[in-house]
């Protein structure tokens, strides 16, 4: 390690422009990053804040929840098994809603029906809660706020016709990009209504999800019971939620060659600078320096160099972070950090066993015999 400080002492300029250009390439890991977690939470946190770990929904439906089509009957056997508290039933219908007192408010939302006594009742952070008894009220998502509807507003669902006024509102609960404004079961019926069902029809299919709390002994039961019902995990239902699958792949994508090209970066560097530094090797060398130390002075620099670069980084992508508007999703948590952190000083180091294998190679007397000629 000695000798690598002292090299990066005397050779300020140069180690300077390879720590400018690892700063830059890891903010930009990080900020993808964050944009990543964040367009991810904007997309599930509805689904990924419930208290369920497993989702009863329909067989054919291919795990996605508005395909699927569950009835009183299957919800009542669920029930049997998991508990009344354990299986709750959700209805998702997305929707666009006006609002009565503001000409030009207009958003897209999804209607979440859930039990207002059950486990995924929403606890409600401004305002006030409605019950399984509360007719034409509903509890919106705090994003709603910011198309100008507040505590009291009177929205319209378009499709339906149904008009409800916003009670209260709860945080973190998006699905697909756009705010969950939940509404009882009550007027989930009466919604179904305004669709054009009548009054029988909306009864035989009242909900699209069972939420689950259950172990895997009781997932085997249900599936036995239940003929056209199939158990998913959470997972498996954040994957199902329309284009969250193709927007995370597309940055995972992007972040992966990122890394890559970190890496590449940093090897091409080093590998140049240890080809410069070839008869300094040689000479090492022929004084008797062990592989082992001078091998610890190549990557020791790329270990240092990368976690200054990271340091750095990490105070740009806080700051930037504060500055960025409420509206842009963004999220850094502890354990994304820690990942990405280690990933780069991964591949960082990866990079530099390229240079490791070239000092290896370096003949002493050949190495000498070109410094002195």
């Amino acid at each position: 390690m000695f000798l690598a400080l002292r090299e990066m002492r005397h050779s300020k300029a140069r180690y300077s422009l390879i720590i400018v250009i690892m700063l830059l390439i890891s903010f930009l890991v990080l900020f993808v990053t964050g944009l990543a977690r964040g367009l991810a939470y904007a997309n599930i946190s509805a689904v990924e804040n419930m208290p369920a770990n497993y989702y009863a929904v329909q067989k054919d439906a291919d795990h996605a929840f508005r395909r699927s089509q569950l009835n009183e009957t299957e919800l009542s056997a669920a029930r049997l098994i998991a508990g009344e508290q354990n299986a709750a039933p959700l209805a998702v219908q997305m929707s666009t809603i006006t609002a009565a007192d503001k000409a030009d408010v207009k958003a897209d939302v999804t209607f979440f029906a859930v039990d207002m006594n059950g486990m995924l009742a929403p606890k409600v952070t401004q305002g006030t809660e409605i019950t399984n008894e509360t007719q034409g009220s509903v509890v919106a998502d705090s994003k709603l706020k910011e198309t100008g509807v507040t505590i009291g507003s009177t929205i319209k669902d378009q499709a339906s016709g149904l008009t409800f006024k916003v009670a209260g509102f709860v945080d973190d609960n998006s699905y697909s990009h756009t705010p969950v404004v939940y509404i009882n079961t009550l007027d989930w019926k009466a919604m179904r209504q305004g669709f054009g069902q009548s009054g029988q029809d909306a009864e035989a299919v009242p909900y699209n999800v069972i939420a689950l709390k259950i172990d895997s002994a009781q997932v085997t039961d249900i599936t036995e019971k239940l003929g056209n019902v199939e158990v998913i995990t959470q997972k498996q239902a954040i994957a199902s939620i329309p284009g969250y699958s193709a927007e995370q792949n597309s940055l995972l994508m992007m972040i992966v060659f990122l890394f890559v090209i970190a890496a590449f970066v940093l090897a091409v560097f080093f590998y140049v600078i240890t080809i410069q530094k070839t008869s300094q090797f040689g000479i090492l060398k022929a004084m008797g320096t062990k592989m082992s130390y001078l091998a610890w002075s190549v990557v020791g620099q790329v270990l240092i160099l990368s976690v200054a670069s990271l340091a750095v980084s990490l105070l740009l992508t806080f700051g930037m972070n504060m500055g960025l508007p409420d509206s842009m999703p963004f999220q850094l948590e502890g354990q994304t950090i820690l990942l990405t952190c280690v990933l780069f000083v991964g591949m960082s180091l990866l990079g530099s066993l390229i240079s490791v294998a070239r000092v290896a190679r370096v003949d002493a007397l050949e190495a000498i015999g070109r410094a002195g000629a």
